[in-house]
């Protein structure tokens, strides 16, 4: 099937995330597989360059960053630092890290997710794992999507580059 308005194939595996019921549902060729309890931003949701909001609307992975690292590895600039999050000091735990593996994503939309200002892959706005796993199911993140660290390592296995990601503001 040919999505008419964007000029896009449909792909075998499709994320719909839901920031209002902070959840994100996995399906695959049309059939649901599983269900994620997430953590989407903790500010409004925003298509907006640095306003810390989760974009709404269509986007693709684009890049799956960390296979092979051990799950809770902590990344800074998409890249692992050596050390797992319970590892780091009392100062770096405070913060919401990126852990586990990075499913890095490009918005598809002209002119709501993509362009000068709006753009999501420029935001580096991201599905990752997270050392805060006790705020998921409520907002808590800076515009990324955040899942489990045992999610982030089986969503990074299972999601093909390429596959849809819809985020809903419902």
């Amino acid at each position: 099937m040919v999505l008419k308005n964007l000029c896009l194939l449909e792909t075998k595996d499709v994320l719909l995330v839901s920031i209002k019921q902070q959840k994100m549902y996995h399906q695959k060729e049309g059939k649901s597989v599983k269900t994620y309890v997430i953590s989407t931003s903790l500010k409004s949701p925003s298509c907006q360059e640095n306003s810390l909001g989760t974009p709404w609307g269509l986007h693709q992975v684009c890049e799956v960053i960390g296979l092979g690292q051990s799950e809770g590895m902590v990344f800074k600039g998409r890249n692992p630092i050596g050390i797992c999050y319970w590892e780091c000091g009392d100062r770096d735990r405070e913060q919401n890290l990126i852990t586990s593996r990075i499913l890095r994503l490009v918005g598809l939309e002209n002119g709501l997710n993509v362009g000068e200002g709006i753009d999501t892959f420029e935001r580096y706005v991201y599905i990752h794992g997270t050392n805060k796993e006790h705020m998921l199911g409520e907002p808590a993140s800076s515009g990324c999507i955040q899942v489990s660290n045992k999610s982030a390592v089986e969503l990074a296995n299972l999601i093909p580059v390429g596959s849809h990601l819809y985020i809903s503001l419902n």
